[in-house]
């Protein structure tokens, strides 16, 4: 036979054959993020009454992610999982044992780098302060390269076991039994230490954002080729059990880590005490004396912060004199004063400067990692060059569109919703009406009393609403630039007689639980896991079972992780009674419904859920005054697992039942 070669097709006709595809990608994405968008939107207006800021931008960042996700998605399953899984099948011919585990863990970091989610976490720094908890505010400003590292090397070893596990078949029991203990015995120790109790909520979390789009499908390609080539038998679970080592792992490294640190950093203080500490461990807090003077001079701080750290506040004024005279230092610590902005404050054209610089650096090394192997490991040709070259450009265009959307708009939206829920029961700070007074002068303050002999304080002030008085607070005046920086209190909504849950708390626990049963259920990867479970288990186990199991576990996850967030209870009080349960029903079930279960856990949180998550807890912790909001992603991925394992527990028994029923009649 001759070679066959390429079909020549026209303009037209290539159109006609590619709208129709991307329109199918295209409005898969959609449905996976149009629900809980029009959900938050809905519940923002018309429940809290309140505006979107930024809408123009928060709606161009929900573009961005749709398309996004379309580009990166399409990308993986064209350039990435094909090298993947071609590797698979390859290297258990070519090499040893010890270099496909070697490659196996360093596959696993650099696809912790290209995994989406993982740029949300670098969004969250700037709701920490340092004083409160130190440690964190490191992790996620200065340290988030060495948190990611801890992730990645996490995920790395959860990569390397994953692989032997689909080598020799092994159960996931005995790794479930060992890991579990240590991760809550690592998060008990971190309970009585200051510093680490405030980094464990983001250490569970941690174990949500890495089993996302790219690690689990590159493993399980990568794991699938090695399934082909052994010999083993299938009680390894058929690839499941992967994104549970991926999700377990990082926690114990990002503790292990922060463990560590904790010894080089300062304890939580006030903000006196704190600027006032040693500037050396101020700075390794910080990264450097510079950033020092950002975070003092870059946002609405207090004086009090400022005199703490010059040591007086003549000198903290001189130098904040000499900040805005001098062009260098001011570019340097205040930033640039103009900028391609959009209606939300954000400088666009730096947004996509920056999310374009950071796809290629998670993508790139990725994909060269891959091909280095494939070329000089594997040593072959590589198939359909052409295809895998475009699949690697959609994953880079697709990630920078992706991580700019996720800023613009669902990140931003998390925030404001999330800022905005206590509204409803409490009054709250309007941040999107802050008024700031230059010049300010504290000779104008005037005081009243009320009948009761309480004084007050407050100024006159000349503006679009006329001359109307507004209260004073002089903590909000800052004496060394003479501002006065005015922020509105609104609510409560639903206000309660004092006396148990206020109709406003009831009101913010049911908005958790439908917005974590409707984000589980617009989750693809929870679809293609019921599809898959129901294959497996000859559909005694239906996939709408799966699918409406999981999603209510995942709603009482997020709501009980809300209820963290509002009460601030500690994170270990939310986790250890149901793993403990957790560990119970593990052994007691068969494992076939342990691998399910525990991976249902890992494919909720999708590059969609995760962040919007996030954000809202982050948002809700901000103006409820706690030190952090995370521990929404561990809560959501805990009940899941109990709700599953307890439907399979239901399922075997009614079979056996069954069973037991047949022999009976056999035996008549």
């Amino acid at each position: 036979m001759g070679k066959v070669g390429r079909v020549k097709v026209g303009f037209s006709r290539a159109m006609q054959m590619l709208i129709p595809y991307v329109k199918r990608r295209v409005m898969g994405q959609v449905r996976s993020v149009a629900l809980i968008v029009a959900y938050l939107i809905v519940f923002q207006l018309l429940v809290l009454q309140m505006p979107i800021a930024g809408a123009g931008s928060a709606a161009l960042g929900i573009v961005l992610v749709i398309f996004g996700l379309t580009f990166f998605m399409e990308g993986l399953m064209i350039g990435l999982m094909p090298l993947g899984e071609l590797l698979g099948v390859q290297l258990p011919q070519k090499t040893t044992l010890t270099v496909i585990l070697a490659f196996a863990f360093v596959l696993g970091i650099g696809a912790t780098f290209a995994e989406p989610a993982i740029g949300v976490l670098r969004l969250a720094g700037s709701s920490v302060r340092p004083w409160e908890a130190p440690l964190l505010f490191f992790f996620l400003n200065e340290g988030t390269t060495i948190l990611v590292a801890s992730v990645g090397i996490g995920v790395g070893i959860a990569v390397l076991f994953g692989m032997l596990r689909f080598m020799y078949s092994w159960s996931l029991k005995p790794f479930l039994f060992t890991l579990i203990p240590v991760l809550l015995a690592l998060t008990i120790i971190a309970f009585f230490i200051p510093n680490m109790r405030t980094i464990s909520g983001l250490a569970w979390d941690t174990g949500g954002v890495t089993t996302g789009p790219v690690t689990v499908p590159l493993v399980l390609a990568l794991g699938i080729g090695i399934s082909r080539m052994s010999s083993s038998s299938d009680e390894g679970g058929g690839g499941f059990g992967v994104v549970t080592l991926a999700s377990a792992f990082p926690i114990i490294m990002v503790l292990s880590v922060g463990f560590v640190l904790n010894a080089t950093m300062p304890q939580p203080a006030s903000p006196e005490q704190f600027f006032a500490a040693d500037p050396t461990r101020l700075e390794r807090v910080f990264g450097s004396g510079r950033n020092i003077e950002r975070y003092i001079w870059g946002s609405d701080r207090s004086t009090q912060i400022a005199t703490a750290y010059y040591g007086d506040n003549a000198t903290a004024s001189a130098r904040y004199r000499e900040i805005r005279t001098s062009d260098q230092l001011r570019a340097e610590i205040l930033g640039p004063e103009d900028g391609a902005q959009g209606d939300g404050g954000y400088d666009l054209k730096a947004l996509f400067m920056a999310n374009g610089i950071g796809a290629l650096q998670a993508i790139l090394p990725l994909t060269g990692l891959l091909l280095l192997v494939f070329f000089f490991v594997v040593r072959e040709r590589l198939p359909n060059p052409d295809e895998i070259a475009l699949g690697i450009g959609l994953a880079v265009v697709g990630m920078a569109l992706f991580s700019g959307g996720i800023e613009l708009g669902l990140a931003n939206m998390g925030r404001q919703v999330g800022s905005s829920l206590p509204v409803l029961y409490q009054a709250v700070e309007d941040e999107a009406n802050v008024t700031q007074f230059t010049g300010f002068d504290d000779q104008i303050v005037r005081e009243a009393i009320r009948p009761d002999g309480v004084v007050s304080r407050f100024i006159f002030v000349d503006d679009q609403k006329g001359i109307r008085a507004i209260p004073y607070d002089p903590d909000a005046y800052d004496r060394s630039t003479d501002t006065y920086r005015y922020v509105p209190r609104i609510g409560p909504l639903f206000p309660g007689d004092g006396d148990g849950l206020s109709p406003g708390l009831l009101l913010v626990l049911l908005f958790a639980f439908i917005m974590g049963y409707a984000a589980t259920l617009a989750e693809p990867a929870l679809n293609a896991l019921g599809m898959t479970v129901e294959d497996i288990t000859a559909g005694v186990f239906k996939k709408s079972v799966l699918m409406q199991t999981v999603a209510i576990g995942v709603a009482v996850g997020i709501t009980v992780g809300i209820m963290k967030i509002l009460w601030d209870i500690p994170l270990i009080y939310i986790l250890l009674p149901p793993y403990v349960v957790l560990m119970i029903m593990t052994a007691v079930s068969s494992e076939d419904y342990v691998d399910i279960a525990w991976d249902s856990a890992g494919v909720t949180t999708g590059p969609v859920t995760v962040p919007l998550v996030l954000a809202l807890g982050l948002g809700i912790g901000s103006q409820v005054g706690i030190v952090e909001g995370f521990g929404i992603l561990s809560a959501a991925s805990v009940f899941p697992i109990m709700s599953v394992l307890l439907v399979g527990l239901v399922v075997t028994a009614r079979r056996r039942k069954a069973h037991s029923h047949r022999a009976a009649g056999e035996a008549r």
